[in-house]
């Protein structure tokens, strides 16, 4: 079958092969992929930013239906809607696992990552990682449930009452749907950009968040200081992976504000302004991916509209014009673009 596989480390290195179908095993769900969707740390492994056990099939955001399940599997049939979480193996014995938080187990492999993921026709994943698709979500929008997940994760982290002021710096589709999450839970929330988002400003307009702010054209400071008597946002989640995005987040904030670092910098080594997490008494969260608790209420804040997920489909490309796909992405052009495979 057709694949779209990181063969070497560093920038490009991303080709086309024929790879053998994969098969079932034990405790295993084999997928027939619908859609996938590219996720910014394909982007980061494309240009050589981010690891992976080379050579693997990426692409670990997907939907898609059973159509094999492995011995011992009674959970599922084949023609079932599934998507599935990234995770593929855990050891499932040191703390982490036992909390469930599989994401920070240090022997996690994950799909599209260390294991052959959905930029491909078929793939397998563990049946405790496989999700049905509720009736109400369809195949396009179930094949964003993982970077919604990890926004879901992300906002978790943090408490947010009704009426809170959220600011989400960076409008991409992790923004997008941190934003959507933030607003489900009551928070009136403004999500930045830069002139060149205006696609991705209007987006949010137009999924009902509530201030789409272009920095370049408006003081974001002096709006938020408006709207909260000068005090300063509730919560901040950084979203860009930009430096200096960071540095605006902890300005904006409120004294006892909290800011959540989600999104991945290029270089990890930043200049952060401790001062100021020191004089605000500011609480600084790390979010990392996503764990099992975060998959359900996902599928149903898509399935019971508090998140418009199929919207933000921009562009839809076959695995073979991966390279259409990128220069959509860096231009700004796109918003989120799903990836079909090839039926050879």
């Amino acid at each position: 079958m057709k694949s779209l596989v990181k063969t070497e480390l560093g920038f490009g290195n991303l080709e086309i092969q024929d790879r053998e179908e994969p098969q079932a095993g034990p405790g295993e769900v084999k997928i027939k992929v619908n859609y996938a969707g590219v996720c910014g740390s394909d982007i980061h492994t494309y240009e050589g930013h981010y690891k992976v056990a080379v050579p693997v099939t990426l692409g670990h955001e997907f939907s898609g239906e059973v159509v094999d399940v492995g011995e011992g599997v009674t959970e599922f049939s084949k023609g079932d809607r599934v998507t599935s979480e990234t995770t593929f193996y855990i050891c499932g014995e040191c703390e982490y696992c036992q909390s469930g938080d599989y994401n920070l187990c240090n022997h996690r492999k994950g799909l599209g990552t260390q294991q052959d993921g959905g930029f491909a026709k078929f793939l397998v994943a563990r049946k405790d990682s496989v999700h049905r698709i509720p009736d109400g979500v369809d195949d396009k929008s179930a094949a964003m449930t993982e970077p919604l997940a990890c926004t879901h994760h992300a906002v978790a982290k943090t408490e947010i009452s009704k009426g809170d002021i959220v600011v989400v710096i960076g409008p991409g589709p992790i923004g997008l749907f941190t934003a959507q999450v933030a607003k489900s839970r009551g928070a009136t929330v403004l999500i930045t950009g830069l002139t060149n988002d205006k696609v991705r400003l209007d987006k949010a307009e137009e999924i009902g968040i509530d201030y789409a702010v272009d920095t370049q054209k408006q003081d974001i400071k002096q709006l938020v200081n408006e709207l909260t008597d000068g005090y300063g946002a509730d919560v901040v989640f950084e979203c860009s992976g930009a430096a200096p995005a960071a540095k605006q987040g902890l300005d904006l904030l409120r004294k006892k504000g909290q800011y959540g670092q989600v999104g991945i910098f290029a270089n990890p080594e930043v200049s952060f302004d401790l001062e100021k997490i020191i004089q605000k008494e500011i609480r600084v969260v790390g979010s990392r991916s996503q764990k099992p608790e975060d998959w359900e209420p996902s599928l149903e804040l898509m399935n019971n509209g508090s998140v418009d997920a199929k919207s933000m489909v921009t562009h839809e490309f076959p695995i073979t014009q991966w390279k259409e796909a990128y220069d959509a992405i860096k231009s700004g052009e796109a918003i989120k673009v799903l990836l079909t495979p090839i039926n050879d």
